[in-house]
């Protein structure tokens, strides 16, 4: 039997808290996740069980403060755990990972108390919630919205429509960013908190992806929607600096998810290749397939010294904006090539259906959302720029 003995780096010292959450992590994704997760892959079937489990465990509601239903782990430790869950579920890892990054630290951090008791708290414990920012001409261009919140004396009305919201189909709630002064552009956009099932909420089509396919992605229609003026989360016109704000914690998420890809796939090339034999010499042996092991395991280790710095920076207060953009970048990139060197190393095998393909599916989209690449290396040449002093 092939045994991977994974060793993490070891520059921040681990809290016992932090070993025990990565390890109960791994034993479920191994135990839950890993059975079914090629089957959820090929019908596109949400993790309804598996995410329910990890609800009752606390995970929806990670780094949410105790007297909410969360479990008040620092970012540090939730990385960690969508690493583990991302290794052997990429759908579920990122399910977990926006739902908390992008919906529930969100209503803790801007919402009233009425928000809190409403839209967080059972959020803690198994409903899912969602963002919903980007629209079909409003991507890396986020500023672009044509969603329209008009305030009438007792409402306000909401029109427009929400592209590739993650877990828009099992979600019970979300929030939703609209112009309510188009003169102000971006200042004069406001975040809103919408239940979707009220009128005037209708799910777009579920849309067929190229991998993670067991986490939903649909359109969310808004067709004169009222909403009472209680549901403004944060200051009107203040949803452009929120999005932001909660992009930048998104992508540590992502990154994480990134992480997990791409140590699948490095630990699968791995263990092929040891019990491959070639005209009588192991696969791993071979120099050309060892030059891809070493710069895989090297990106890894690059890519994971980077996302638990921006971590540790976001708990530690500190500005972390730069170095997150930077494990985004790097993450993305490893869980990229990652994939595309274990399909090479498996060859035909790794062509076919299996879990090297799903590798290399899931592994595309990390770098897309949450910031494109592109946006993601000018982010970070912007705030060097900034912080550079000349004579």
């Amino acid at each position: 039997m092939f045994i991977f003995k994974r060793r993490f780096s070891t520059f921040l010292q681990l809290s016992e808290r932090s070993k025990a959450v990565q390890n109960a992590c791994r034993v479920f994704a191994e135990k839950e996740l890993r059975p079914v997760a090629d089957l959820h892959d090929k019908l596109s079937k949400f993790p309804q069980k598996q995410i329910e489990h990890l609800g009752r465990e606390g995970l929806m509601g990670a780094c949410i403060d105790g007297k909410y239903g969360g479990r008040g782990y620092n970012l540090l430790t939730f990385t960690l755990a969508i690493e583990e869950l991302s290794r052997v579920c990429a759908s579920t890892g990122i399910i977990v990972s926006i739902h908390n990054c992008l919906y529930a630290d969100l209503v803790q951090t801007y919402g009233t108390p009425d928000q809190l008791n409403e839209f967080l708290v059972p959020f803690t414990s198994g409903q899912i919630g969602v963002f919903a920012l980007s629209e079909h001409d409003a991507g890396s261009d986020a500023a672009n919205l044509s969603t329209t919140a008009t305030k009438t004396e007792s409402h306000y009305i909401l029109n427009g429509r929400k592209a590739w919201v993650t877990s828009g189909v099992e979600a019970k709630a979300g929030v939703f960013f609209a112009h309510t002064n188009k003169d102000k552009g971006h200042k004069g956009i406001t975040a809103f908190i919408v239940p979707l099932d009220i009128p005037g909420v209708e799910l777009g089509r579920r849309e067929e992806k190229l991998g993670i396919r067991a986490s939903s992605t649909c359109d969310i229609i808004l067709n004169n929607v009222q909403l009472p003026h209680t549901s403004v989360i944060g200051e009107v016109g203040s949803g452009f600096e929120i999005a932001m704000r909660q992009l930048q914690l998104g992508r540590i998420g992502v990154a994480a998810q990134a992480l997990g890809i791409g140590q699948a796939a490095f630990e699968l090339a791995v263990k092929y290749s040891c019990q491959r034999t070639v005209f009588g010499e192991r696969l791993c042996d071979k120099q050309l397939v060892k030059s891809k092991l070493a710069k895989m395991a090297t990106e890894l280790e690059s890519a994971r010294l980077l996302l638990w710095k921006a971590a540790a920076m976001r708990d530690a207060k500190q500005d972390f904006r730069k170095i997150s953009s930077m494990a985004k970048l790097a993450a993305s990139t490893c869980a990229t090539s990652n994939a595309h060197h274990c399909v090479q190393i498996l060859g035909a095998k790794g062509f076919v259906s299996g879990e090297a393909e799903r590798y290399y599916r899931d592994s595309r989209i990390t770098q897309i959302y949450g910031g494109a690449t592109d946006i993601q290396k000018l982010v970070i040449a912007d705030l060097i720029l900034k912080e550079a002093e000349f004579d």
